[in-house]
């Protein structure tokens, strides 16, 4: 489920929810694209939704599983499936039905891997009153009462002692990874720098703001079966189910675990797969893709927006001045150039603050970073040309005369990100990867067994 504390319930709180997700008030084009299977349905989450009948399945309820000698049965798939229904808002056809019951098998043998995982570190127990918190928080998101928002899930089937017991493993496996890998998720100042470093150059590059589910094959049974699934829930969000429920429950993406799930955010162009960069370039906003088929899987893609590549020119400049009126005589300039040459030899933006604050009449400043368009214009052509570490020569200006230095400069665009957004989106990333191994080592050692 990610790295979200709570998603299986707070995806479920999507299904009182007004609005949805990505936007989800395109219209939807009158004849799909070949490339496109039109916009999700604009109706979507346009109010609270009223609950349906449980869906009719039949089901056995003898042991379908164990994990580690824990079994899973047919009464807890058939639990694990309407949740997974009504988080994602998928309507079960025969078509569909499978492909959900494998994807709750699935989150069933990973949620008895967490709870078995959980119990090895004592200090870490998940107390009812923490359940009861976060049903009062997703009936409060719901605009309901938690009485009202229990009842709404059992009226679709999901029993209230699977569903808090579903959650104390969700909210206790949120507790333990961040808990675990905290420092190892922290990124370098190398990691950082090289990120920022990227986002700059891809600045002037053509850009697109992605949703993404990815159905990767080893996990449901082979490449066709993920077509399948994939065709299907194409469908279903056409239909009305949300983009990011859908998301949610469905995609191996790492964006699945996301603060939106699904959303990747923005993608440089050229920086994914030919068959991937076909359909960004065919889509247009608002619309979803139909299968994608990659190795090792197959990608749905919504569209959410495109923009072109608008790179500025941006430096970090540190100066010192002596104050100057525009009426100040010529001995007084003449003065003023004196002390600046004199101190100019020998500067640096490592000590061209100190050497102002020891100078009687000399005012230090660090101006950090600009766009050279938006400076002073007697500033912009050092600043585009000195060389890093450089310090011109006195610049007049209305206030009075300045030495510059130029300390730092770079490509970047409108929307970058700045550093500690960089370290942010870099720890959570690395934080993701690190829980992913974390479940799949504990999958391969396990005992698995079907019956």
């Amino acid at each position: 489920m990610g790295l979200m504390r709570y998603s299986t319930g707070a995806a479920l709180a999507a299904v009182l929810l007004a609005g949805s997700a990505h936007g989800q008030t395109a219209s939807a084009p009158a004849a799909p694209q070949a490339s496109a299977a039109g916009a999700p349905n604009p109706a979507a989450g346009d109010g609270p939704a009223t609950a349906r009948p449980a869906p009719q399945f039949e089901m056995a309820d003898g042991i379908v599983a164990t994990v580690n000698d824990k079994i899973i049965t047919g009464f807890d798939l058939r639990q694990q499936m309407l949740m997974l229904i009504a988080s994602s808002q998928v309507q079960p056809t025969e078509q569909n039905l499978p492909a959900i019951q494998q994807a709750a098998l699935n989150r069933l043998i990973e949620q008895r891997l967490k709870a078995q995982e959980i119990t090895k570190f004592e200090s870490l127990k998940v107390t009812d009153q923490e359940i009861d918190e976060e049903i009062a928080q997703m009936a409060r998101q719901a605009g309901v009462t938690p009485a009202a928002y229990m009842e709404f899930l059992q009226q679709g089937g999901i029993q209230p002692n699977a569903f808090r017991e579903s959650l104390r493993t969700e909210i206790g496996w949120g507790q333990l990874v961040p808990g675990r890998f905290n420092s190892r998720a922290r990124p370098s100042t190398l990691q950082v720098d090289q990120e920022v470093r990227r986002l700059n150059d891809a600045a002037a590059q053509p850009q697109y703001l992605i949703g993404e589910i990815y159905i990767e094959a080893a996990r449901v049974g082979g490449q066709e079966a993920a077509m399948n699934g994939a065709r299907q829930l194409v469908q279903q969000i056409i239909q009305g189910a949300p983009f990011q429920a859908v998301a949610q429950q469905f995609s191996s993406a790492p964006s699945a675990s996301a603060r939106v799930p699904g959303d990747a955010g923005w993608v440089v162009k050229g920086t994914v797969q030919p068959a991937l960069q076909t359909i960004f370039d065919q889509l247009q906003p608002g619309q979803l893709s139909n299968p994608i088929a990659v190795d090792g899987g197959v990608y749905i893609i919504y569209m959410r927006d495109k923009r072109d590549g608008a790179a500025t020119s941006l430096v970090s400049l540190r100066q010192l001045m002596v104050e100057l009126p525009e009426t100040a005589s010529e001995a007084d300039l003449a003065a003023a150039t004196r002390t600046l040459e004199g101190l100019r030899q020998g500067l640096n933006c490592d000590n061209i603050l100190s050497q102002a604050r020891a100078t009687q009449g000399v005012i230090g400043a660090d101006l950090g970073e600009s766009d050279v368009a938006n400076l002073a214009p007697q500033f912009q052509q050092f600043a585009r040309t000195g060389e890093i570490g450089s310090v011109s020569t006195p610049i007049r200006t209305p206030l009075g005369l300045h030495l510059v230095a130029v300390c730092g400069r770079r490509v970047g665009g409108p929307e970058a990100p700045n550093r500690q957004q960089v370290e942010g989106r870099l720890r959570s990333q690395n934080l993701a990867v690190l829980e992913r191994r974390y479940l799949r080592d504990l999958r391969s050692d396990a005992l698995i067994e079907f019956k």
